[in-house]
């Protein structure tokens, strides 16, 4: 079986900006949580999604903002968007699938540490995280039993497609962001280091550490070498924090089995009481299975 990974956050952000505005029966804009069950119950009527898990920031805050100011914050973000995540929380479990809300750690840690927990599994084929994010090619697999699926544009993200977006191996990811940057996360990178750049440099040496100090010993060409290398000597502790704030856990506290993970159908009576509370009646003819 395969074990499909949701970003929440991710699918209520896009239900947001891609779903017609909708309100629940008291006029509280419920648009993006309607979206995202609607995109949800797609998502279930495939017979190969079978065992699920979700990831979803309950907070925009989480251990990074403590590491670095800069990091990002729901500065910005939409009043009714931000007033239903924890609507969006209780929409999926009453889909009945397993939700884990992050507050100290962000969504993508939480997925990270299940694909890293559950990969080699007994029984697992591949786990397959639904997310276009940058953020989330670290966890790609070269041996392909953990992909990334773009569902938006329906395509897998697998090594040979990490490769060909950033030009490193996914185990580069976070150190390629270190140098470039993230301008969505909110940490600059290091000046003068650009796509290129970087790329050429972590496909021969993969990590920050294991560039050589003198642009002189590097064994790659390389433009504007001198000038990028007194960068990353003079600015290597700020590389280094930008590289940690890329890097996703593998040690979020999950407390479920895989077994948990096995999605049952969608429960009645919980269903029933959303639809009720969003308003959406629409929601019921969507559901591709019920629980027993």
């Amino acid at each position: 079986m395969q074990l499909h990974l949701l970003d929440a956050t991710y699918e209520l952000f896009r239900a947001h900006y891609g779903h017609p505005p909708a309100a629940d029966p008291s006029g509280r804009p419920v648009g993006a949580t309607v979206g995202l069950v609607e995109s949800v119950l797609r998502l279930l009527r495939d017979p190969a999604v079978t065992h699920v898990g979700c990831a979803t920031d309950h907070v925009m805050r989480s251990w990074r903002n403590d590491r670095y100011a800069g990091y990002k914050t729901e500065a910005g973000m939409p009043e009714i968007l931000l007033a239903q995540f924890e609507l969006a929380e209780t929409a999926l479990r009453s889909l009945g699938l397993v939700v884990w809300p992050m507050v100290e750690y962000e969504a993508d840690d939480a997925l990270a540490t299940a694909a890293a927990r559950w990969a080699d599994a007994p029984g697992v084929e591949r786990v397959v995280i639904l997310s276009p994010d940058k953020d989330m090619a670290q966890c790609v697999r070269p041996d392909g039993r953990v992909v990334g699926f773009d569902r938006r544009r329906d395509v897998v993200i697998d090594g040979a497609a990490v490769r060909a977006r950033f030009g490193v191996e996914p185990e580069s990811i976070p150190d390629w962001l270190a140098l470039v940057g993230d301008a969505a996360d909110g940490f600059p990178g290091l000046r003068g280091w650009g796509r290129t750049s970087a790329s050429v440099v972590l496909a021969r040496y993969r990590h920050l550490e294991a560039i050589p100090r003198d642009e002189h010993d590097w064994d790659v060409p390389v433009r504007n070498a001198p000038a990028l290398a007194a960068t990353l000597r003079e600015r290597r502790a700020e590389a280094d924090l930008y590289r940690e704030l890329a890097t996703l856990g593998r040690d979020v506290p999950l407390p479920e089995t895989l077994d948990d993970l096995a999605w049952p159908g969608v429960p009645r009576e919980p269903f029933d009481r959303l639809v009720a509370a969003l308003g959406a009646p629409h929601l019921a003819a969507r559901v591709p299975r019920w629980a027993a």
